[in-house]
């Protein structure tokens, strides 16, 4: 029952932040209060009656959260503008740096006040054209911004930032004035990331843009074609800052950390933690792996290690409670899905692949991994690159050292300057050529595959896998068979 409680919680969650889209907008106050008791009266209660309780409870907690943010983007301060069309003029800060096609630049931003009015601190989407966009795009997270445009609903293509608890779309016509970050977090986080991107500057263009995006998951200024080589080899997750960048962050930090105190290595662990976050904007995937790394790093501290896999569930749990919305992101599921899929299969298929453990384990975290994201990458995508598990087998174990000497050789060569910098970003652009050689050369053949011939795939290993199992029973019993004395 202890090893099912975090996971039906989970489950329970998901299922009330669906049932709370069903139902729509509200306060919910009288749902999110009769989920709170529930949850008391189960943390009182044992055994199945507990369980139970405790289930109902968090299935009305995520259908009441589910249904405050929804209402909180239905009603607004900005409802009536916002169906007048109307001309406004917005004060507020970047929530995100500014990405878009060519011509257009579009960034969240977090708005304080609409035409001198209160806007109770929603978020909008500001989008510009021309040379509009083009000023917009020299601005970074957490500036603030006063701009003059038209307030409109979002449709279309953009009615997905809805899922980013957007109310609206700006149609930016004026960048009016703009200042940097008043937040202390943000200047510091801004700056170390000028920083890592300044020691980069002696690479080729590409090689810099794709290097903004295995330390930073920065992939703005990456060639379209080479977005879409690393998407079809099955590599875009190598340009999404992930659990395994964060590990290798705190890794770069620990000589540091080990000379404090337990309680002081503790806060510094988490110092790092959000300071890095804030540097790679929060994306959905950095979110999970920061909340684990924050719960295992809690858990050390208090003496009661908790295993990966319950760690997971537990940051999945908070993180969904805390914004339901999650749910539909692709990145939040699939890093969800990768972790769970390396946790749960990545030791069982790595202990039956024969050879070397070197091998053994590089290619059973890798298919577990491939596996754990199966769920998502269908439905969104509608197929599955086979030649992921080759490129990943390639690429993947480049991931750790260019992280870890990318940061340090791009904190070190902004710190001397270029002539020394460019020699030690040597390494990095050798290990930058090698992932995007892979890339390239496994976009070439993907081999993509839809579900049904996934499933026919998958009922020939199935198949095979049983043959031989009956095959090695039989030899089983020939083998005792014969060392049986004579009757």
């Amino acid at each position: 029952m202890r090893d099912l409680g975090p996971i039906g919680a989970l489950a329970a969650v998901v299922t009330g932040i669906f049932a709370g889209e069903a139902l729509g907008p509200g306060p919910a106050t009288v749902a999110l209060v009769a989920a709170l008791a529930l949850l008391a009266v189960a943390l009182l209660a044992r055994g199945h009656r507990g369980f139970a309780i405790a289930l109902i409870g968090c299935a009305l907690l995520g259908s009441a959260v589910t249904q405050r943010a929804l209402h909180g983007i239905a009603v607004s301060p900005l409802e009536r503008s916002i169906e007048r069309r109307a001309p406004v003029q917005v004060d507020g800060a970047l929530a995100d740096d500014p990405s878009g096609p060519r011509f257009v630049a579009r960034v969240l931003a977090r708005v304080s006040r609409v035409d001198g009015a209160d806007a109770g601190g929603r978020t909008v989407l500001l989008v510009g054209g021309g040379d509009v966009a083009n000023r917009l795009r020299v601005l970074d997270a957490g500036d603030r911004v006063r701009v003059k445009g038209t307030l409109e609903p979002l449709t279309g293509y953009e009615a997905r930032y809805r899922w980013n608890h957007a109310v609206a779309r700006v149609q930016v016509s004026e960048l009016v004035a703009f200042r940097s970050p008043s937040s202390p977090l943000d200047r510091i986080a801004n700056r170390a990331r000028a920083a890592v991107l300044r020691g980069a500057e002696g690479l080729p263009a590409t090689e810099r843009a794709l290097l903004a995006g295995f330390l930073l998951g920065d992939t703005r200024a990456i060639p379209d074609d080479l977005v879409g080589a690393f998407r079809d080899s099955g590599l875009s997750h190598l340009l999404a800052v992930s659990g395994a960048n964060v590990a290798f962050v705190l890794a770069v930090a620990m000589p540091v950390l080990k000379r404090l105190r337990l309680g002081t290595r503790l806060v510094g662990g988490l110092v790092i933690l959000v300071v890095f976050g804030t540097m790679t904007r929060w994306e959905p995937s950095v979110l999970r792996a920061s909340v684990m790394a924050g719960l295992a790093m809690a858990s050390m501290f208090l003496g009661r290690p908790v295993p990966a896999s319950r760690i997971l569930v537990l940051a999945a749990l908070a993180l969904l409670v805390a914004d339901p919305f999650l749910i539909h992101s692709v990145g939040f599921l699939l890093s969800c899905g990768a972790s769970a899929g390396i946790l749960w299969l990545g030791p069982a298929l790595s202990a039956r692949i024969p050879g070397p453990a070197v091998i053994g384990d590089a290619l059973g975290v890798t298919a577990a991994a491939q596996i754990g994201v199966l769920p998502v990458l269908l439905p969104v995508f509608g197929t599955v690159p086979l030649v992921a598990l080759p490129a990943n087998l390639l690429a993947a174990p480049i991931v750790g050292p260019l992280t870890v000497w990318g940061l340090i050789a791009g904190v070190a060569g902004g710190l001397v300057g270029p002539g020394i910098a460019h020699w030690l970003q040597l390494p990095t652009f050798a290990l930058l050529r090698w992932v995007e050689t892979v890339a390239r050369t496994a976009a070439s053949a993907p081999l993509a595959m839809d579900g049904r011939g996934l499933c026919g795939l998958l009922a020939v290993v199935c198949l095979a896998a049983a043959l031989l199992g009956v095959r090695r029973g039989r030899d089983g019993r020939l083998d005792r068979d014969a060392a049986l004395p004579p009757r």
